[in-house]
């Protein structure tokens, strides 16, 4: 899981923007914010550096049940 969507929100930064900068689609980076599909390590490391946050800001722990 990660916190991409709560991060761009915080920043006030579209998708769309982030997508352009990533040079991926809106549907790509899309899926990224909605937790249905994860960046691989090399897109997480480029997204963290292009929002100028640590990687570790867009990760979020599994909570066990």
């Amino acid at each position: 899981m990660n916190r991409i969507k709560y991060v761009l929100e915080q920043k006030g930064i579209k998708q769309k923007w982030l997508a352009e900068q990533l040079g991926k689609s809106y549907n790509m980076v899309n899926s990224y914010a909605q937790n249905r599909r994860q960046p691989s390590l090399e897109d997480l490391f480029k997204i963290a550096e292009i929002l100028d946050v640590e990687v570790k800001e867009l990760l979020t722990e599994r909570k066990e049940p």
